[in-house]
C-alpha cells in the first residue's frame, strides 16, 4: 500500500508538471463521460415515468374487437346482449368482461354547454386513478342502471369552478346524470395524453340505454393461471358460437404489448448510450497517444529507475496507474457535467411523464467503471512498452 501511494503520488506530480496537456487529453473524457452520463440518466428517468405512468392505468386484460376485414363485419359485431351468454361460455377462462363505449355528447351542467366524451365504466377497475371528491362506480351501480357519473378535475372545474361537484347534476344528451365523484388531476401530461383530462364516466349499463347497438370494444379479464393463448381460444369460440363460425375477431393481449413497449423503451435508451461510448473510445486513444509520449519523454528516467532496482512490474504499474488517474480525473468531471444536465433535464421531463427517478447509483457506477476501463484498456500498452525498455540503452538515449 505504501508503495501504491508513493506511485499515485509520482502519477498525480506528473500530471500536474504538463498540467496543459494533460487538461486537453482529460477534455475527451469529460465530453464521452459527461455525454454517457447524461444520455444515460435522461432516457432511464424518462422510461421510469412513462413505465410508472402507464402502470398507474392499470392492467388492461385482453382487448377484442369484431374484424372489419371479415366477409359480414355486423353479423359478427359483439352486442350488449351477447354479455350473460359469453360470460356463461367462458366461466373456466375469464373471470371478468368489461364492455367499453365511447362517444362525444352535448353537456350541460350549472348553465354551461361543452361538448366532450363520454365513456363507460365498470365497478371492476384494475388502474390506480385516485378521487378528489365522492367515490368510484361499484357493483350497485352497475346492475341497477343507475344514472351517476364521474367527472375528470378539469371537466368539473369548467361546470363547478372550486364548487362541490358531487351531487350536482349534469346531462348527458337528453339524460340526468348526478355526480358522485371526480377524479384527481395526472401527475404528468403524458398522463393527461394517455388518459384525457376532459371526459365523464357513466356506468356501462346506462351507456346502453342511451346508446343502442354494438359495443366499440370488450375488455377480458382472465382467471389466474390462464394463459392468454387458452383465454383467446375461449372467447373465440364462445364468440362464433354466438355470431356463427364464420364470425372473425381480433383479441390481442394488450397487457403483454405495454411489456413489448416497455422493453422497447430500455433497449433504446441502452443503445443511445453504447453510441455515446464511442465518445470514450476516442478519449482512450488520447489518453494512449499522450502516455506514449510521456513514455518517450521519460525514456533516461526509466534507464535510471531500472539501473538501481525497479522492475518491469514496478515500471508497469507507475505508469498504468497515471493513465487511470488521467483517465479517472476527467471522467469524474464528465460524471458531475453529466449529473448537472440530468438534474436540468429533470423538470421538464418529470412534467411531462411524471415521477421520473434518476438513477443516481447507476451514474456514478457507470461513470467511475468506465473511467477505470478506459484507462486501464488504453493505458497498458504504453505501461508494457516502458516497462520492457532496456535499461542500458534507456540511460543512453
Amino acid at each position: 500500500m505504501t508503495r501504491l501511494g508513493a506511485y499515485l503520488a509520482e502519477a498525480l506530480a506528473a500530471i500536474w508538471r504538463n498540467r496543459t496537456r494533460s487538461i486537453l487529453t482529460m477534455l475527451g473524457m469529460i465530453i464521452g463521460s459527461s455525454s454517457i452520463i447524461a444520455v444515460l440518466g435522461v432516457s432511464r428517468a424518462a422510461s421510469g415515468g412513462i413505465k410508472n405512468t402507464i402502470g398507474s392505468f392499470g392492467s388492461i386484460g385482453i382487448i377484442v374487437q369484431t374484424d372489419p376485414n371479415q366477409d359480414d363485419p355486423p353479423r359478427a359485431q359483439i352486442q350488449f346482449r351477447d354479455l350473460p351468454r359469453l360470460a356463461e361460455l367462458t366461466s373456466g377462462t375469464i373471470a371478468h368482461l368489461v364492455p367499453n363505449m365511447s362517444d362525444t355528447y352535448k353537456l350541460r351542467a350549472n348553465g354551461i354547454s361543452y361538448d366532450t366524451t363520454v365513456d363507460s365504466q365498470s365497478d371492476f377497475a384494475t388502474d390506480n386513478l385516485k378521487t378528489i371528491e365522492g367515490r368510484r362506480m361499484d357493483h350497485d351501480d352497475i346492475a341497477s342502471a343507475t344514472h351517476v357519473a364521474l367527472l375528470t378535475h378539469p371537466l368539473a372545474q369548467r361546470f363547478f369552478g372550486d364548487a362541490p361537484a358531487v351531487g350536482q347534476i349534469v346531462r348527458v344528451g337528453g339524460s340526468r346524470f348526478t355526480i358522485i365523484g371526480v377524479y384527481a388531476d395526472a401527475q404528468s401530461s403524458f398522463g393527461s395524453l394517455l388518459g384525457g383530462s376532459d371526459y365523464i364516466e357513466i356506468p356501462y349499463s346506462v351507456f346502453h340505454e342511451i346508446k343502442p347497438g354494438p359495443m366499440d370494444v370488450l375488455q377480458a379479464f382472465s382467471r389466474p393461471g390462464v394463459s392468454f393463448e387458452d383465454a383467446r381460444d375461449s372467447v373465440q369460440s364462445a364468440l362464433q358460437a354466438i355470431h356463427g363460425s364464420r364470425a372473425r375477431y381480433i383479441i390481442q393481449d394488450a397487457d403483454a404489448n405495454i411489456g413489448t413497449f416497455n422493453s422497447v423503451l430500455s433497449t433504446l435508451g441502452t443503445a443511445l448510450t453504447a453510441i455515446g461510448a464511442v465518445a470514450l473510445i476516442v478519449a482512450g486513444i488520447g489518453i494512449m497517444n499522450i502516455m506514449l509520449v510521456s513514455v518517450a519523454e521519460r525514456t533516461r528516467e526509466i534507464g535510471l529507475r531500472k539501473s538501481i532496482g525497479a522492475s518491469r512490474r514496478d515500471i508497469l504499474l507507475q505508469f498504468l496507474l497515471e493513465a487511470i488517474v488521467l483517465s479517472l480525473l476527467g471522467g469524474t468531471i464528465g460524471m458531475l457535467l453529466g449529473i448537472g444536465a440530468v438534474l436540468l433535464a429533470y423538470g421538464p421531463i418529470s412534467a411531462f411523464v411524471g415521477a421520473a427517478p434518476i438513477p443516481y447509483l447507476l451514474i456514478v457506477s457507470v461513470g467511475v467503471g468506465f473511467s477505470m476501463l478506459v484507462g486501464s484498456v488504453f493505458g497498458t500498452y504504453p505501461a508494457f512498452r516502458a516497462s520492457r525498455l532496456d535499461p542500458v540503452v534507456a540511460l543512453r538515449s
